[in-house]
């Protein structure tokens, strides 16, 4: 880590320059029973060449597993320039931005990243982001609930492809406040909403996600104007990556979707054993005073020089808390400005490319898989960056064994949906090569050998 030594002359000249006696005089508020001697527990000191050597010792025992497990958290190159620029002081340590004329730099980056998303999602207005994509589809149907206050009930409906996590997180955050979540039927062919819905009291919203859980293509067009002509509100929560090549949720149906909301950590966000990550969310201008958290935007000073500004603060620390749309509104401010390098850095193009190259690795790894006995497609029609297959045996041993070749094969759908029997979620993106793939091939033909003569 970068330091800046100072030698004994240089600390004198700073403690005269500052009237003061002794390093000991800028503590002399602490009072002397609250000073230890020493650190029980706390080995000696160590040189910097053996600490060196002490963590290059422990960094050694990381392993790096061949990955293949999505299901909402996703293995994406990074390139070293976006964390080289995320952690340098100006960005690594800015707080919140209270005081606009001390935080321009905090500021642009914030409205930079929202126009990016808007871009993205097709809608109007971006917040400064969410805790994680989790609970960013709670507050979006508590934002929902609020503005559609000419509903009459509280009622949530799933599509069937809403991440089970999402599902349970909204349940409890929500849950609390009178929302009521319920799931709409699914064609057990493609794994999408069946083709006939029908529903006794009318929802307040419909929650559509794109690509869904099973890694399916919903027909957007279709449920949105549904969930429109049942007077609900549609929720879009979606992939962020995969919305370089899909069509945008202000674009669904006749009318758009009214919110758009997901997890932020496939633009240039490490998995980094499930977090820190960041939620994004986005509406349509008619909601945006319902809308959590903070929206940055940009203005013009007295002398017409461009400047930005925090617009909008529907939180607890800036008004009421009563009159707060969240008060758990928690801004990544961090994880956005990787974001917003990450995105600027590749552009449309290059994220339009990231999401090419990982639905064609996963279309290889399907077709490779499917080609041995005992594996199938789950579901038939297209897909994105995941496939669900279905086995002919128990998924946890097959994973065990490939675990054991240092191979995280999968998602075992089981534990969250027992009723479609044994399956296996897999993903593979931009970073997998066709070797990896072979590699997965070759090692689940065994893993499958491994398993029969092993059952669970």
């Amino acid at each position: 880590m970068p330091f800046i030594p100072h030698t004994a002359e240089d600390t004198r000249e700073m403690l005269d320059a500052i009237g003061v006696p002794d390093l000991d005089a800028l503590f002399d508020e602490i009072p002397p029973e609250l000073f230890i001697d020493s650190l029980d527990g706390v080995p000696p000191a160590l040189s910097e060449m053996a600490i060196s050597r002490l963590m290059r010792e422990r960094a050694a025992r990381d392993e790096a597993p061949l990955n293949f497990i999505g299901a909402g958290a996703y293995e994406h190159y990074i390139p070293a320039v976006v964390w080289d620029i995320a952690t340098r002081g100006e960005y690594y340590s800015a707080y919140t931005p209270y005081q606009a004329e001390a935080s321009q730099g905090t500021l642009q980056t914030i409205y930079e990243y929202q126009t990016m998303i808007t871009g993205l999602t097709g809608l109007d207005v971006s917040n400064a982001s969410l805790y994680d994509g989790a609970s960013a589809l709670a507050e979006a149907a508590l934002m929902a609930v609020r503005s559609h206050r000419r509903a009459a009930s509280k009622r949530i409906l799933f599509a069937p492809g809403v991440n089970p996590t999402y599902r349970k997180v909204a349940g409890s955050i929500a849950g609390g406040q009178g929302l009521v979540f319920e799931s709409l039927p699914m064609d057990t062919a493609s794994g999408n909403a069946a083709a006939e819905l029908s529903v006794g009291e009318a929802p307040v919203a419909v929650v559509i996600q794109q690509p869904g859980f099973f890694g399916t293509l919903e027909d957007v067009d279709r449920l949105t104007d549904w969930a429109h002509a049942q007077g609900a509100l549609v929720i879009a929560l979606v992939n962020p990556t995969a919305l370089a090549v899909l069509k945008a949720p202000g674009q669904w149906g006749a009318d758009g979707a009214d919110i758009a909301c997901g997890e932020g950590q496939p633009l240039g966000v490490p998995l980094s054993s499930g977090g820190p990550y960041f939620g994004f969310m986005t509406c349509k201008q008619a909601h945006v005073r319902q809308m959590p958290g903070r929206i940055v935007g940009r203005t013009t000073d007295l002398e017409g020089k461009p400047g930005f500004t925090l617009t909008l603060q529907a939180r607890e620390q800036h008004i009421r808390r009563s009159k707060a749309t969240s008060n758990i509104c928690t801004n990544q401010g961090l994880m956005v400005t990787a974001a917003t390098i990450y995105m600027a850095l590749l552009g449309f193009d290059g994220l339009r490319s990231v999401a090419c190259r990982s639905q064609r690795n996963t279309a290889l790894l399907a077709d490779a898989l499917t080609a041995i006995d005992g594996v199938a497609r789950l579901f038939d029609g297209p897909h994105f960056h995941e496939i669900a297959l279905r086995l002919d045996r128990p998924v946890a041993p097959v994973l065990a064994a490939l675990s054991r070749e240092d191979i995280l094969g999968g998602y075992d759908l089981s534990h969250d949906f027992p009723e479609i029997g044994d399956a296996l979620l897999v993903c593979a993106t931009e970073t997998k090569t066709d070797a990896d793939i072979e590699r997965y091939r070759e090692a689940f033909e065994r893993a499958l050998a491994d398993a029969g003569k092993h059952p669970a």
